[in-house]
């Protein structure tokens, strides 16, 4: 039996986008994932997060991720959706693109019952499972993480050389992300065409700042 595990990267931050991925697994593969040293993304160093997707990849091909850009997330409310609604949408693609019979997903709510019920109506012929905590929990959903850190990385270092600055995570609680949304909301000599596409103006920490010389925040 092939198990799908499905978790996101980068729904916090400010800068950079959300990459939600998929991995398919049967009870073999999910060994040598344990074998590997497998686990929960956030639990790991980025030298080791890269590592372990290099063998990830090698081992199967039953996987998908996608990318949502700060602007499709921005557009959610206009789609008529809020970010739990977005991601769990992208999360059925994933699910009824891969080869499983069970899907077990990291759930952005803490009612799991009502994300399941959600997703069942939306993936085909899968049983799914929706959990807190998937990602620590199963080995398939620790995999899917560490895939969609890798990819959320290597997109925020692509940023990152596209605007030649150095914004360090793109999360709020970073002071170098902070300091540098702080930088270009007070400087008006700054081109705000590299990067508008990739700030999340939608975010409250966005909106809390005083961004009255950046016209693309009004």
């Amino acid at each position: 039996m092939i198990t799908i595990g499905i978790d996101e990267a980068g729904r916090g931050p400010v800068i950079g986008p959300m990459i939600i991925a998929g991995v398919g697994a049967d009870e073999e593969v999910s060994v040598k994932f344990k074998s590997m040293g497998v686990k929960d993304s956030k639990m790991l160093s980025i030298k080791r997060i890269f590592l372990l997707e290099r063998e990830i990849l090698n081992l199967i091909k039953n996987y998908y991720f996608i990318t949502l850009s700060a602007g499709e997330i921005d557009d959610r409310f206009s789609n008529g959706k809020n970010l739990n609604y977005l991601e769990l949408d992208n999360m059925a693609e994933i699910a009824n693109k891969l080869e499983g019979e069970t899907v077990i997903i990291d759930s952005p709510s803490k009612n799991t019952e009502k994300v399941r019920l959600y997703l069942q109506k939306k993936i085909i012929n899968k049983r799914v499972i929706a959990e807190n905590y998937a990602d620590k929990n199963h080995i398939e959903v620790s995999a899917a993480s560490i895939i969609a850190k890798a990819n959320r990385e290597r997109e925020v270092d692509r940023i990152k050389k596209i605007i030649g600055y150095d914004f360090g995570s793109g999360y709020p609680s970073d002071p170098k992300t902070a300091n540098f949304i702080k930088i270009i909301a007070q400087n008006g000599k700054i081109k705000q065409d590299p990067y508008k596409k990739f700030i999340r103006k939608s975010w409250s920490t966005v909106k809390a700042t005083d961004y009255k010389t950046l016209n693309f925040f009004s």
